[in-house]
């Protein structure tokens, strides 16, 4: 069993930035996360232990710490606003590319475009988004555009985390569903989100199996899951080692390990040893490669 690891896998510097700026806060002084600072369940519990509470974006009761932390995911400045003018000192861990996403949105509706945002409805990043524009639109899905109103000017961005691929059939879809409209795409999907789909393209070329570690609520793991599957290829998700069943790998070759943006290296790598545990263990049973010899040639 040979086990290949993604050319570009794990956590983005997004993620590294927001997590040592919330770790730096914490130390300073008690703080308030408002919401999941990112995608990954580990780094709730190591937040924990250095004494950060959760609270919630949209209720301005539910901190108790004059220090507040706005997710990596980034918020709408209105929500931003209100914890500053109720006097927390808001420590803003936003995902520059987040942010970027947020400037191109502001930027169409100012020039008169009817805001459109290809993403999750309920994903925070996506309510972040549109938390400034009443008017904006969500999109994910061909059935969805029946939504996007009839307008002379059309102005599109995409959560940063959504397939390349999705993106721009979404758009082509508006184009034709809205011939006399100008319609205009600012591809605001993360090159980190990029790297890793066409990181693991390459796998799916020389792999049987993928394992994708990563959050179960993150956007861009479960992405990954879902393209692999999309392939015909056993796509297992986990969050981390202690869920690798040797049971799964019994047809296995080659292997691919990738993972989302929000995983940490130290999980990856605890990945990696059990894998190649389980390759030795496999290896060094003689009945389990014989039937494994034998389910092949069949």
């Amino acid at each position: 069993m040979n086990i290949i690891l993604a050319q570009h896998h794990g956590m983005c510097f997004g993620v590294r930035d927001a997590l040592r700026t919330t770790r730096a806060a914490a130390q300073r002084a008690p703080l308030t996360i408002l919401g999941q600072l990112v995608h990954n369940p580990l780094v709730d519990r190591h937040l924990a232990t250095l004494g950060a509470q959760r609270g919630d974006l949209n209720d301005l009761s539910s901190a108790t710490t004059h220090q507040v932390a706005i997710t990596a995911h980034g918020a709408s400045d209105r929500h931003r606003q209100a914890w500053q003018s109720a006097d927390h000192t808001v420590i803003d861990t936003t995902c520059p590319l987040v942010k970027k996403a947020h400037h191109a949105l502001a930027m169409l509706v100012a020039e008169g475009y009817q805001p459109v945002v290809i993403g999750q409805s309920q994903h925070v990043e996506v309510r972040g988004l549109i938390g400034d524009f009443p008017s904006a639109v969500v999109v994910l899905e061909e059935a969805d555009l029946g939504r996007v109103p009839a307008h002379s000017r059309l102005g599109i961005v995409s959560q940063t985390t959504q397939p390349v691929e999705l993106a721009l059939r979404l758009v082509d879809a508006i184009k034709r569903r809205h011939p006399s409209s100008e319609v205009r795409f600012i591809d605001t999907i993360c090159h980190p989100t990029k790297q890793r789909q066409t990181a693991l393209d390459d796998l799916l070329r020389d792999c049987d199996h993928i394992v994708v570690i990563g959050g179960r609520n993150s956007n861009n793991t479960r992405q990954l899951v879902q393209n692999a599957a999309a392939h015909g290829l056993p796509a297992i998700q986990i969050e981390h080692a202690a869920e690798l069943d040797p049971a799964w790998f019994g047809k296995a070759r080659n292997v691919g390990v990738t993972a989302g943006t929000s995983t940490l290296d130290e999980t990856v790598d605890a990945v990696m040893q059990r894998l190649r545990q389980i390759a030795a263990e496999l290896r060094s049973n003689p009945v389990h490669e014989f039937l494994r010899s034998m389910l092949h040639a069949a």
